[in-house]
């Protein structure tokens, strides 16, 4: 007993159950059959149907009867079922290829509408140098260093900065023991006093030469004229000459105590100009003494921070004993070693490219302030000074600096070679209007007129579509080329796509693209 599918629920009788085994035999024979010569020359459905309802036939012997009963048979028809799903797949795995199939699949009109968008690799241009120039690493350093050092022999006795501390010009730093200078000082004072009460004497004396002087002139005067007197007496014989002759005697001799005089003024005055002489020296070592008792007091050379602490208060310093390291940061300096192959392209003045790792985000700008003359024999590199202004004190020493000595070339849009497309000539180009896929671009590399084409993702109605842009191509390295004009930074373009594109198609962007907001507009 079995259901009559047509009727449910109602039971079929079949009379004959061994002429309905051998129906079944029959039916799945011809099914094995059909599966094996399909599989060999690709047979269709209906070759199928037909096949089956001449064996039904044949089987049954024609009678209508057993035909309905067999298609009612719930278990026979669900094998059937799956024996035509099986014969429906080989069929389409037998009737073409799969390259065939692609190909009839990317060539049948409208398969892009049905398939929807076609996927792309979308970036955004940006400004950059094709070539990077090497960076040369080197280490900052203060732009000068100056140790205070102490230039008395005396024991410290108070520091008053540390490590990190900020001083200006002329800041008290630290302080000696300044009792042995004091004492120097009031020494050197008092010899000083001595020597000018000794000048003071000199001058006494020369004083009284002076007067003497005076006196032995006016004697001379008086004598002369006396032995004038005497002489004309004698010579009237009023008088004897030897009394005429003791008066021009006085007169010589007055003359020669005249001249003693003056020449003892004269001693005098050379007393007098070595004993002012002995004063100014004495007064420059009463001002040495001053200077040196003021070493007591340390102060900075400089505007700066102290790098480095030598010696605790409390040490006997030597004269020259070094106490603090204070570096200038106004402006900072790092020396990288540069190869001789690249000494002709710097020059001192020359502008240079900065960066630290400090601060990763931040572009310096620098010069080259030094060349040395003297390379390192074995290495062969030579060291180059650059100088970094550092206003805001931000960069300290130490510091890790990476130095591009590249010339300030102008930065141009670059993009991946493959987003370039093959171009066609004119008349193609406006016949089909389709281009050729990226595989083609190194093609363009060795052409005469360095041209190409690149599409650019637009959003029209919500939708992203590609234009066809055509760009003049410059320079070439590392899969990368320039673009001279026709894409300007920002805009979006396509890398790569999933098959050839043409202007105004459809596309959807892939994981990977870049999603920022679409740059300048228009040609």
């Amino acid at each position: 007993m079995i259901l009559d599918m047509n009727k449910p629920h109602k039971q079929v009788k079949i009379t004959d159950s061994v002429a309905t085994n051998q129906l079944i035999n029959i039916q799945l024979n011809s099914v094995v059959k059909t599966e094996v010569t399909m599989a060999g020359v690709g047979c269709t459905y209906a070759d199928l149907k037909s096949r089956l309802l001449a064996n039904s036939t044949s089987a049954t012997g024609g009678k209508a009867k057993r035909e309905n009963y067999l298609f009612s048979s719930t278990s026979v028809r669900s094998l059937l079922i799956s024996c035509l799903l099986g014969i429906g797949l080989l069929t389409a795995s037998c009737g073409s290829s799969p390259k065939e199939s692609a190909d009839a699949q990317s060539q049948s009109p409208g398969s892009k509408e049905r398939g929807g968008a076609t996927p792309v690799d979308v970036a955004i241009a940006r400004t950059d140098l094709l070539e990077k120039q090497p960076e040369y690493t080197g280490n900052t350093t203060p732009f000068r260093i100056v140790s205070v050092r102490s230039q008395v022999e005396a024991r410290l006795l108070a520091l008053n900065l540390d490590v990190g501390d900020r001083v200006k010009l002329g800041q008290n730093v630290g302080q000696l023991d300044d009792a042995i200078l004091l004492t120097q000082l009031k020494q050197a004072e008092a010899e000083l006093a001595a020597l000018k009460s000794e000048v003071a004497r000199a001058n006494n004396q020369v004083s009284n030469a002076r007067a003497e002087v005076e006196r032995a002139r006016l004697e001379v005067v008086q004598a002369q004229a006396d032995s004038q007197r005497q002489q004309n007496l004698f010579k009237a014989g009023a008088i004897a000459e030897q009394t005429a002759q003791q008066a021009r005697t006085q007169a010589q001799t007055a003359a020669q105590a005249l001249r003693a005089a003056q020449e003892q003024v004269r001693t005098e005055q050379q007393a007098v100009a070595a004993a002012q002489g002995r004063v100014l020296a004495q007064q420059a070592l009463v001002a040495q003494t001053k200077e040196r008792s003021s070493y007591a007091r340390l102060t900075s050379p400089i505007t700066g921070v102290v790098i480095e602490k030598v010696t605790e208060p409390g040490n006997l310093l030597q004269a020259g004993s070094e106490v603090l390291k204070i570096g200038d940061f106004n402006r900072v300096k790092v020396v990288v070693q540069v190869s001789e192959l690249e000494l002709a392209q710097i020059q001192v003045g020359q502008s240079v490219q900065v960066r630290l790792d400090a601060f990763p985000n931040e572009a310096l700008a620098g010069t080259v302030t030094r060349i040395s003359p003297a390379a390192d024999a074995t290495a062969r590199l030579i060291p180059v000074e650059v100088v970094i202004p550092n206003a805001q004190a931000k960069i300290g020493s130490g510091l890790l600096a990476r130095v591009n000595f590249e010339n300030q070339t102008q930065q141009r849009v670059v993009v991946p070679q493959t987003a370039i497309q093959k171009q066609a000539s004119s008349n193609n180009s406006k016949n089909t209007g389709k281009s050729s896929s990226p595989a083609n671009a190194a093609n363009t590399a060795g052409a005469e007129n360095p041209a190409g084409t690149l599409f650019v993702v637009k959003d029209t109605e919500g939708k992203g579509k590609v234009a066809a842009r055509a760009v003049t191509l410059g320079k070439r390295a590392d899969g990368k080329v320039e673009i001279l004009s026709g894409l300007r930074s920002g805009e979006r373009y396509v890398v790569r796509s999933g098959q050839p594109l043409k202007d105004g198609d459809a596309v959807r962007l892939s994981i990977i693209s870049e999603t920022a907001e679409v740059g300048p507009k228009g040609n």
